[in-house]
């Protein structure tokens, strides 16, 4: 087991480089809580991986925040009055699941996804906070094991914020699908006051946020179902900017279509076809002996509006330390 509390002196870093640490840099720290890992940049939380839930039956993170501490990604729970209140054990906050995995559902949590092991436990090294697991995908009944995935995790401190890497490879005995629904990839549910979205159905404060992506499309009527290599979710938090920015990754096996939602959701999904109107329905086999790999960064940042050219920048940056 990890020790209970890891630090080490970050680098100020250039953008997405290394450079020498400096006194007084912050520092990232790691704690093991029940079921979960709650990682710190100084004294403030920014991320928390959870790997056994009584509610959530999948791995998840919660809680995303910037580097200055604000809350990027809906507070779980949702708190009413302050949230859009839908869905609250579906979209914890950034996930990973499928709605059909050779017709088992563990986006809706109907068939659960089950922590195996640390293959590596969480560490910090080199300024990064990294760590490694394996998770079984199971049956809806829970008897049978339909396929495994090592999920590798990083962060970085940037200059743009903090870089997540998440680097996911499934495998199997035996054959297994990827069928074609919406809900079906990388997951991300933006804190409620980014969302595009000026009402809804919940008493909450008013959306103050925009999606744009690669191509310069805007929001969801626009990017709904359209292909992109990263799409990035922001507006204000308390009179700042601040959002977070999905990149796919070049080598994933399929340009990755984006479910985006004004009411602060998406999901980057390369296995949709006939759900988002793009041609006859998909159906992804990975056979005995192969294996299936996603990789996506997920940028979260504050403080700054960041401009086409800089999120080029420093997607094509992500794409070099994404592990080959």
């Amino acid at each position: 087991m990890f020790s209970r509390t890891l630090t080490i002196v970050l680098a100020v870093w250039a953008l997405l480089g290394g450079a020498a640490p400096q006194s007084g840099a912050k520092r990232f720290a790691v704690e093991q809580r029940p079921g979960a890992v709650l990682i710190l940049l100084g004294d403030k939380p920014i991320a928390k991986y959870v790997y056994q839930d009584p509610e959530i039956s999948r791995p998840h993170f919660a809680n995303l925040c910037s580097t200055n501490g604000k809350r990027l990604t809906r507070n779980h729970p949702p708190i009413e009055g302050r949230d859009r209140m839908d869905h609250p054990e579906y979209h914890p906050g950034l996930w990973l699941a499928f709605g059909d995995l050779s017709g088992t559902d563990n986006w809706r949590l109907k068939a659960p996804v089950l922590h195996e092991r640390f293959v590596q436990n969480p560490q910090i090294e080199d300024g990064k906070v990294t760590f490694e697991v394996e998770n079984l995908y199971v049956s809806d009944e829970g008897e049978s094991t339909i396929c495994r995935e090592q999920a590798r995790y990083t962060l970085r401190h940037t200059n743009a914020g903090i870089l997540l890497t998440w680097d996911s490879t499934f495998t199997s005995d035996e054959a297994f699908w990827f069928g074609d629904q919406e809900e079906m990839g990388l997951g991300l549910r933006m804190a409620t006051p980014l969302r595009v979205e000026q009402g809804g159905p919940d008493p909450a404060p008013k959306g103050s946020g925009e999606i744009v992506d690669n191509q310069g499309r805007k929001n969801a009527q626009q990017i709904w179902g359209k292909t992109a290599r990263w799409i990035d979710y922001r507006g204000q938090l308390d009179g700042e900017p601040a959002g977070v920015a999905l990149f796919c990754h070049p080598k994933n096996f399929r340009a990755t279509r984006m479910h985006a939602r004004d009411y602060g959701y998406v999901a980057a999904n390369p296995f949709a076809l006939a759900a988002f109107d793009a041609g006859e329905a998909s159906r992804v086999t990975v056979s005995p002996g192969e294996s299936l790999r996603l990789r996506y960064g997920v940028l979260l940042h504050s403080g700054a509006t960041l401009s086409q050219e800089q999120l080029e920048h420093v997607y094509r940056e992500y794409c070099q330390v994404a592990e080959p």
